[in-house]
């Protein structure tokens, strides 16, 4: 690689982030329903290096996201804060849970989860 120029593996990541970011804003999503999949079959990542390193683009991108809706008054940071303090223990035990299952199984129950919001999203 000529010093200077982005690899094609480097611009993709990019790209990724920016639609992370946009689901993000919109959705209020980006991690899991973006992040994650795009890592595993476009950059060839396992579980659970894809669920970590969206874990550390999550913190980020939910930061500048809590922001920027922030401005526009859609925050309700003592509820974001009734929410996030406990999620720290459930983050804890999932990680914990990780390490214990399959990546297979992961996968799986991942999948079903994907299918599950989307369903509940579609059928009124």
């Amino acid at each position: 690689m000529a010093r200077g120029r982005l690899s094609d593996r480097t611009l993709k990541l990019a790209a990724l982030g920016t639609a992370a970011g946009a689901f993000s804003g919109v959705f209020g999503v980006g991690g899991g329903s973006v992040i994650v999949p795009l890592l595993i079959f476009a950059f060839a990542y396992g579980e659970r290096e894809a669920t970590g390193t969206s874990m550390l683009a999550i913190v980020l991108i939910g930061a500048l996201a809590a922001i920027a809706q922030g401005f526009y008054g859609n925050v309700e940071l003592l509820k974001g804060v009734l929410i996030g303090i406990p999620a720290i223990g459930g983050v804890i035990a999932g990680t914990a849970l990780q390490r214990r299952v399959s990546e297979r199984s992961i996968s799986i129950l991942f999948a079903a989860l994907l299918v599950l919001v989307a369903l509940e999203l579609l059928i009124p």
